[in-house]
C-alpha cells in the first residue's frame, strides 16, 4: 500500500494531511440495491465486489471527531492481482480514484501519467 500511496502523497500530501488511509481484511458493506451493483461515489469497486471506501470525516456516537479514511479491503484486491507488481498497480488506481472523490477533482487531475 505505502509503495502506491507514497508518489501520490508526493503530489498531494498539502491536501492530504487529514486524510487517514487504513487497511480491512474484508469489506462490510453491502450495495445501495440489493437487487442490482450500485454503490455510492464513494466505493470503488470490481463489480459486485467493493475494493476500497472512502468514508467521510465526522462525528463518531461518542461525539468525538473523526478524519477522513480510506478503507481498502485487503482479501478483495488480492484475488484480483496476478503478482505484487499487479497489486501495487490496482492499489494505485484504487487510490487515485478514492484520492479524487476525496478532493473532488477528476481523477485524471490525480495521476494524469499512470506509470
Amino acid at each position: 500500500m505505502l509503495e502506491a500511496f507514497a508518489p501520490l502523497d508526493t503530489r498531494w500530501h498539502d491536501r492530504l494531511t487529514k486524510l487517514d488511509i487504513a487497511v480491512d481484511d474484508v469489506p462490510k458493506i453491502r450495495p445501495l440495491h440489493p437487487d442490482s451493483v450500485t454503490w455510492p461515489d464513494e466505493v470503488v469497486a470490481d463489480g459486485p465486489v467493493p475494493l476500497s471506501r472512502l468514508i467521510p470525516a465526522g462525528v463518531d456516537r461518542h461525539g468525538v471527531s473523526t478524519r477522513a479514511r480510506v478503507v481498502l479491503f485487503r482479501k478483495p484486491l488480492e484475488l484480483r492481482a496476478a503478482d505484487p507488481d499487479d497489486l501495487v498497480e490496482l492499489l494505485r488506481e484504487v487510490l487515485v480514484q478514492q484520492i479524487a472523490t476525496y478532493l473532488g477533482v477528476d481523477p485524471d487531475l490525480i495521476d494524469p501519467e499512470p506509470e
